[in-house]
């Protein structure tokens, strides 16, 4: 039975993950920003856990009362509207740097819980975004982590629920699918597309 830590379970691919995680035998602690989300993480099984990745004192507080032996990190700052995407840049770069350097230095106060992180499997623009990517990639792998590259997601609650996007590309039920696999690879970069 494996304690998993799970930031950013509120979200896309979180809410795909925690019921898959469940099923596989694994406890998880799903994190969250939003008191509002607590219902709806204990009703997919998670027990929640209120805390804003920025807080870095809360957050070594949080990790170390639950004891992960993973923490996996799917965390994004994103707008429900594609069409915004661009003005969450800035937003969406601080969470993979800063957001994921608190998580990785959270980890080691509560034993040495392995680390994995969600990334990107395409190019992106240069910019702050790839900046961050490559950053977070660096650091999860400095830790001895696993980078989870991820095609771009569609299906239910997805950007592109309608169409499929270019490739890389895949379904976000086979995303999680995959994600709960990962759980046991060594370090390295495991590319997730359909």
């Amino acid at each position: 039975m494996t304690r998993i830590f799970l930031a950013g379970a509120s979200g896309v691919i979180g809410q795909r993950l925690i019921p898959r995680l469940i099923q596989a035998g694994h406890v998880v602690g799903g994190m969250t920003r939003s008191p509002s989300k607590t219902e709806l993480l204990g009703h997919l099984g998670a027990e929640p856990i209120i805390c804003d990745v920025f807080d870095r004192e809360e957050l070594i507080q949080a990790v170390g009362v639950f004891k992960p032996d993973v923490v996996l990190n799917e965390l994004t700052d994103l707008p429900d509207d594609v069409a915004r995407i661009n003005e969450f840049a800035d937003l969406n770069a601080r969470i993979r740097t800063e957001g994921n350097q608190n998580l990785i230095e959270a980890a080691p106060r509560s034993g040495s819980p392995k680390i994995l992180a969600q990334s990107v499997a395409w190019q992106l623009p240069d910019g702050p975004d790839a900046q961050a990517v490559a950053e977070l990639e660096r650091s999860v792998l400095a830790e001895g982590g696993v980078v989870l590259s991820y095609g771009q997601f569609y299906g239910p609650g997805t950007y592109n629920e309608q169409q499929q996007p270019a490739e890389p590309r895949v379904h976000i039920d086979r995303a999680a699918e995959r994600t709960v696999k990962a759980l046991g690879e060594p370090s390295g970069v495991v590319v997730i597309i359909d």
